[in-house]
């Protein structure tokens, strides 16, 4: 079941604050990644590369956790945990080009060639944290 997300969480995840993705390896101990996140509606989002540790991870146990920190006030932050709801390719890097905008204004960095990229959607089911 998805959550609705507060207007504190939601500012937090439209600002130019970066997040910590925690993702369970095999061994069940954790993985985390700083990546850059957005969201359509209430579905957070963001983009990786297939083959990655995280895309494996993801692919095998979609329990996830994004913890997002107010870079102007690290005492301001949410954790959002849930599931992933999809995993689809980011056609002509829309979403990668729109977040890189937001977080360099500039376009993305060409990846490596064969590199495919996906956008990665997030149900949250719980928040827990001090957004405000």
């Amino acid at each position: 079941m998805t959550t609705t997300l507060s207007e504190p969480v939601l500012r937090l995840i439209d600002g130019r604050n970066y997040g910590v993705l925690a993702t369970v390896n095999p061994d069940g101990s954790p993985q985390t990644s700083v990546i850059w996140v957005g969201r359509d509606d209430d579905g957070v989002l963001f983009t990786t590369v297939t083959g990655r540790v995280k895309h494996v991870n993801m692919t095998r146990d979609p329990r996830v956790s994004i913890t997002v920190i107010d870079s102007a006030d690290p005492e301001s932050y949410a954790e959002l945990r849930g599931r992933v709801v999809s995993v689809t390719p980011d056609a002509g890097r829309q979403v990668d080009t729109r977040l890189s905008w937001k977080y360099d204004g500039r376009d993305p960095e060409p990846d490596r060639p064969g590199a495919v990229r996906v956008v990665v959607r997030i149900a949250v089911e719980k928040v827990t944290g001090r957004a405000r």
